[in-house]
């Protein structure tokens, strides 16, 4: 007996089955039987079918006499099912990899419960996907089973058979099954949740919902929609058969009024001409199923009056916001000129000499080498005013406590920026912030270049995708101090950023606390996330590829990346910072954190202290790797995509060839060389050594000092390289003169 019979109903997606079979078999939990069902499809689905049955004894091909419609084919492969769960896949999506695996263990988990649903994440025919909005309500299901009534947020999740698998024999005992007619996912989801005891939650993408630029049968204008309101007497009818779901009816009545009103808004649904029955029927269905204290509130009580009140409603509304759209354009202009006039005013007011402004990572928080150089600010020059600029009220809750700040686009971050003397920044600052003279701009950069930047990226189209490289240049336009922590950057900063600017040979201050780190520094991580001391933690951190919309891409199997390391191992996650709120995690990282399978560190602030707590850095192209080899601790680059990633992004050198440890081809090499010890032998030594004479040849502990003491006090100090004079790319400017 399988795990999972999956039901696939196939009608007309030639173009899409076989990917959609692919992303079944090619599944690493291989217990499943697919059961798939040609429902009399005039295209070539039936021989695809047979196809795929006639090479892989798991599938079965059902071919029905007549079209059926989606409902009734998935009864007709029920029958046929042998597995212990259902799993009813539409022919058109995927699986993502691992979904099935997460699936299963998830199951196991949570001793078999009637239902497990899941994430999915919506892909777009242009290339886009977007997680499902409401994938908060799985994260906080927790880790046992519920019922609707413990946690009545699960029945906000999209009212869909597919993003749930099935206990068969609860859905034989319930004698659920799918009735004809469009929308037929509603009468069996709402039965089906009111009904089961124990209801389990995966927080993981499983499942990739393909948005069809046409072909979507809901989005047909046709009269079928209709056949909403039978689906609805369907569910009444079920919540009437059983007493105990009585006080459920508020909540299905609200609900199919708004499901209604939603399909009559939409401009693709109904015909015009039928519009106004539909309004009728549904007032009329609402009215019936009123419950006698129900409170009929916001746009539901449109269904209490005509259908020339409700046009006349949607009518105002289209032109209350036309107005408001215009009103806003209005007051967009007026505050562009007041602006204007503020910092025309203040123009006119001296620079104050003790004050500095700080921003990091888009504005937010204290972090990287502002924050560094905020900090040593602070303790040896306390005169200074430092003031941070954060993005919104949720940055400022966490800063630390005692430090100033504004939020950005203020009125009293246009004060500060206005008489600033220093600015300090990792991201370029706002077009709008108007550099004045006197004033002094020192950009930190955000570690160093390995792929492409700025003015390089113009010659990699797909690289420079939506980034404006001439305003970029603008931007840098205002630097007066660009800081290096190598010659390497120091060329290719010059390069990428042709503008007028000083390169300062301090180091990277955020690199401080990496320098002659002891062993005992990452001791706080450590025991925050319960890895034990005698553990070995290996830290992963890919970067992006912009050879994928989206940019993420799974190289590593994390699940089995974490098995094969070993019980006396502790794989650390740290994706980069633009996947971070994407679906990256959704797709089995969430998960496997939540079960302590390895340890997410991606929402870290502070990426020195996830350093600091590791003994070997797997990585891609990250550019964490040249602060990571100031701890002198191994490094493993894996490169299993290297030619692709150089032909879209660009690379300055060939990390493969001048790497800072042992290269791995594939992921047999990657578990090769952590198995048998080799990432830490003599040549690993003898490469990493190399590495660090390069890359690391400004970084000597003092960096936000230097910068502190130079570049904001005016004073002298040890320049930590040789050569002190750096002429810029367009200025004559010594590196430990203030600009002008």
């Amino acid at each position: 007996m399988p795990r999972f019979s999956i039901i696939v109903p196939c009608f007309k997606v030639q173009g899409f089955l076989a990917e959609c079979l692919d992303s079944v078999l090619e599944q690493s939990y291989r217990d499943i039987e697919v059961i798939a069902v040609d429902d009399c499809s005039p295209d070539g689905c039936g021989a695809i079918l047979d196809e795929y049955a006639a090479r892989d004894p798991r599938v079965k091909a059902l071919h029905l006499p007549e079209n059926a419609g989606l409902g009734r084919a998935r009864n007709a492969g029920m029958p046929h099912a042998t597995g212990d769960y259902l799993f009813f896949l539409d022919s058109d999506d995927t699986l993502t990899p691992g979904a099935l695996r997460a699936m299963a263990d998830r199951l196991d988990e949570t001793s078999d419960p009637d239902v497990l649903v899941f994430d999915y994440a919506r892909t777009y025919w242009w290339g886009g996907t977007r997680r499902n909005v409401l994938a908060h309500v799985l994260a906080q299901a927790g880790d046992g089973t519920f019922t609707v009534d413990e946690h009545p947020e699960i029945l906000d999740l999209l009212m869909v058979v597919w993003n749930k698998v099935y206990r068969r024999e609860f859905v034989r005992e319930g004698g659920f099954e799918f009735p004809p007619g469009y929308y037929e996912d509603t009468p069996w989801t709402f039965p089906v949740m009111l009904s089961a005891g124990r209801i389990a939650a995966l927080d993981r993408i499983c499942l990739n919902y393909r948005q069809r630029r046409q072909g979507n049968i809901l989005s047909t204008t046709s009269r079928k929609h209709f056949d909403i309101h039978d689906q609805y007497e369907r569910v009444f009818a079920f919540v009437d058969s059983r007493p105990e779901l009585a006080s459920w009816r508020p909540y299905l009545h609200r609900k199919m009024g708004e499901h209604c009103l939603d399909i009559l808004a939409k401009p693709d649904r109904l015909p015009p001409k039928d519009k106004g029955e539909f309004f009728r029927r549904t007032a009329e269905m609402f009215r019936t199923h009123k419950p006698a204290d129900a409170t009929v509130d916001g746009e539901l009580r449109l269904l209490e009056g005509g259908y020339p009140a409700y046009v006349l409603r949607r009518q105002a509304g289209r032109a209350a916001g036309e107005a408001e759209r215009r009103a806003l354009l209005v007051r967009k202009a007026a505050a562009g000129r007041v602006k204007r006039g503020y910092a025309a005013a203040h123009a006119r007011r001296s620079l104050d000499p003790d004050l500095a402004v700080y921003s990091a990572f888009s504005h937010r928080g204290v972090l990287g080498d502002p924050a560094a150089v905020y900090r040593k600010a602070r303790e040896i020059a306390p005169h200074l005013r430092g003031v941070w600029v954060v993005r919104s009220e949720e940055e400022a809750a966490e800063l630390p406590d005692g430090v100033e700040y504004v939020l950005l686009d203020s009125l009293p971050y246009r004060r500060v920026t206005a008489r600033a003397t220093f600015f300090v920044n990792n991201v370029n600052w706002p077009g709008t912030l108007v550099k004045r003279p006197g004033s002094v701009h020192i950009h930190t950069h955000q570690g160093t270049p390995l792929k492409y930047m700025a003015a390089d990226l113009l010659a990699k189209p797909g690289a420079r995708h939506g980034v404006d490289v001439p305003q970029m240049l603008r931007r840098a336009d205002r630097w007066d101090y660009s800081l290096v922590a190598n010659r390497h950057s120091e060329l290719v900063w010059e390069r990428a950023y042709p503008c007028h600017f000083t390169s300062a040979r301090t180091g990277s201050p955020r690199n401080d606390v990496l320098v002659g780190a002891r062993p005992e520094d990452g001791a706080a991580f450590r025991e925050r996330h319960g890895i034990p001391a005698d553990h070995t933690v290996v830290l992963y951190a890919p970067t992006r590829r912009e050879y994928r919309r989206g940019g993420h891409v799974d190289r590593v199997d994390l699940a089995r990346f974490a098995a094969d390391l070993g019980e006396d191992h502790t794989l650390v996650v740290r994706l980069h910072p633009s996947l971070a709120t994407g679906p990256a995690r959704g797709l089995g990282l969430a998960d496997l954190h939540r079960r302590g399978v390895l340890v997410d560190a991606t929402d870290e602030l502070h990426v020195e202290d996830v350093m600091l707590a590791s003994d070997v850095l797997v990585t891609d192209y990250s550019a964490l790797m040249f602060d990571y080899a100031n701890l002198d601790r191994p490094i493993v680059v894996h490169a299993d995509d290297w030619p692709a990633y150089t032909a879209s992004r660009g690379a300055y050198f060939d990390v493969t060839a001048e790497p800072p440890g042992h290269v791995s081809r594939s992921y047999r090499e990657l578990a090769w060389l952590l198995a048998s010890g080799s990432w830490c032998d003599e040549e690993s030594t003898r490469l990493r050594a190399s590495f660090r004479t390069r890359f690391c040849e400004f970084d000597d502990g003092r960096a936000a000092e230097r910068v502190v003491r130079t570049l904001m006090l005016g004073e002298s100090m040890p320049s930590p390289a040789p050569v002190v004079r750096v002429p810029g790319p367009a200025t004559g400017h010594d590196v430990l003169t203030r600009s002008s």
